[in-house]
C-alpha cells in the first residue's frame, strides 16, 4: 500500500511518494499553477487529490487532481488582484492566460485554509472564517448558513494570521458530528450536520490552571480562543488541541477541556496529531514562545509524545537537529500516516519534511529544499 504525502507549500503543492518501506520517496511538483497552498486532501478509495489555497493575489480556491496529480482544475472561488489587473489590461490577460469566470463568493473570501474529506462531503475552511461544503468532489461550493450566521460572530477576534478556520473534525461513527477550530474564536461543534452550532471552549481544571497575564491564556473558566489546531482520536469522543497557550485534551467532545500542559517546555506550538490506533498517543512540537522567535527550545528540534493523553511528556530527538535549529513547523504541517505502524510526519518552514517509522523514537529527513510547508496531509491507496 504506497503512502503519498501531499505537502502543501508557498510555491504550489507537491506529491511525495514513498515505496512500500517508506525509505524513498519521489516528489513531483509543483503543482496548482504556483499558488500558496495551505492544505491539501485525498480520496483513499479514488486517489482524487485536493489543494486549497490562494491570497490576496489569486483570491480563494480548490484545485482537484484525479490523475495522481498529473493534471489539475481549479474550482475558483472568490478573485483577487490578478483579476483586477487583468479584467484592466488585456495585454496581461493573455500573457498569463486569464479569462473572466465567474465566481460564487466574490471578493469575500480571501483563501482556503483547510480541507477535510468525510461522509461524501468535502468540507473547506477559509479566511475569513467560513465552512463551505462541496457534495459534488470540490467542483461546487455552498457555505454552511448555521456557521455563517452563528449569532455573536461579529465580536469573534482574529489571530495574527487573521480571522481563520483552520481546522475541520468530523466523527465517521456519526456523520452529524462536527467540530471546527477558528482563530481566535475557539472550538464550535455541531451535532446536525452542520445545521446549527455551539462553542465548546470550558476549561474543566480551572480551578488547578495556573492564570497567565498572556492574552490568549485560559480565563474565566475557558481556555484560550486562539486554537491553533485540533485532532479527534479514532473511534472516541477523545479531542486534543494545540493551542496558542497550552495543549488541552476533551473526553466528551469538547464540552470540557483539560489543561494538559504540565511537562512541555512551552505552552507555544502549531501543529498537534494523535497515533490513528492508540488514543492516548499524541504528538505535538512546542516553540519557544510567539514573540521569541517561534523555533525549538534551545534552538533544538523535538517532537513531545504522550502515551497516556497528555498526562506525561517524553521529547524525542533522535535524527532531529540539535544546535542551531531555528525552523518553525506550522499549524497543518503535520500528520500520521494509515499503515499498520502509522508514519508520522512533519514539514518545516525551511523546506524539510521528516518522518518517523517507530512512533517517533528516531526521524528521517525524507525531502529538503522545499519552499516553506504549510501543510501536510498523508494518503494511502491501494
Amino acid at each position: 500500500m504506497p503512502t503519498h504525502l501531499l505537502v502543501g507549500t508557498t510555491k504550489g503543492a507537491f506529491v511525495l511518494t514513498g515505496d512500500a518501506e517508506r525509505r524513498t520517496w519521489e516528489v513531483t511538483g509543483p503543482h496548482c499553477g504556483g499558488w500558496p497552498i495551505n492544505h491539501m486532501a485525498g480520496d483513499p478509495e479514488t486517489g482524487t487529490l485536493w489543494a486549497g489555497g490562494g491570497g490576496e493575489w489569486f483570491g480563494a480556491g480548490v484545485w482537484r487532481s484525479t490523475d495522481g496529480g498529473a493534471t489539475w482544475t481549479l474550482s475558483k472561488l472568490s478573485g483577487g488582484t490578478m483579476d483586477d489587473w487583468a479584467r484592466n489590461d488585456p495585454d496581461f490577460a493573455a500573457m498569463i492566460g486569464w479569462t473572466d469566470t465567474e465566481v460564487p463568493f466574490g471578493k469575500e473570501l480571501q483563501s482556503v485554509w483547510a480541507l477535510h474529506r468525510a461522509n461524501g462531503l468535502l468540507y473547506a475552511g477559509t479566511k475569513p472564517a467560513q465552512l463551505l461544503v462541496s457534495r459534488d468532489d470540490g467542483v461546487t461550493w455552498e457555505k454552511n448558513a448555521g456557521l455563517a450566521e452563528f449569532p455573536e460572530r461579529e465580536s469573534w477576534m482574529p489571530g495574527a494570521a487573521g480571522l481563520v478556520l483552520h481546522t475541520i473534525v468530523t466523527s465517521p461513527e456519526d456523520p452529524e458530528k462536527l467540530w471546527t477550530g477558528i482563530s481566535s474564536a475557539g472550538v464550535f461543534a455541531s451535532e446536525d450536520g452542520g445545521a446549527s452550532w455551539e462553542r465548546r471552549n470550558r476549561l474543566s481544571n480551572a480551578e488547578g490552571c495556573v492564570m497567565h497575564h498572556h492574552p490568549a491564556a485560559p480565563r474565566d473558566g475557558k481556555i484560550g480562543f486562539c486554537v491553533h489546531n485540533m485532532v479527534r482520536a479514532p473511534g472516541s469522543d477523545l479531542i486534543y488541541q494545540q493551542n496558542h497557550h497550552g495543549v488541552f485534551r476533551s473526553r466528551d467532545g469538547g464540552r470540557h477541556w483539560d489543561d494538559v500542559t504540565e511537562g512541555l517546555p512551552s505552552t507555544f506550538g502549531f501543529p498537534i496529531e494523535v497515533d490513528p490506533y492508540d488514543p492516548q498517543r499524541v504528538w505535538v512540537i512546542p516553540l519557544n514562545g510567539d514573540i521569541e522567535g517561534r523555533y525549538p527550545p534551545d534552538a533544538a528540534a523535538a517532537v513531545w509524545t504522550s502515551g497516556d493523553g497528555g498526562e506525561t511528556w517524553t521529547a524525542q530527538r533522535s535524527g532531529l537537529p540539535q544546535r542551531n535549529c531555528y525552523f518553525t513547523v506550522l499549524r497543518q504541517a503535520m500528520a500520521t500516516d494509515r499503515q499498520s505502524r502509522a508514519g508520522v510526519y512533519f514539514g518545516t518552514n525551511t523546506g524539510s519534511v521528516f518522518g518517523s517509522f517507530d512512533g517517533g523514537e528516531s526521524w528521517t529527513e525524507l525531502v529538503e529544499h522545499l519552499p516553506t510547508v504549510l501543510g501536510i496531509a498523508a494518503l494511502d491507496t491501494a
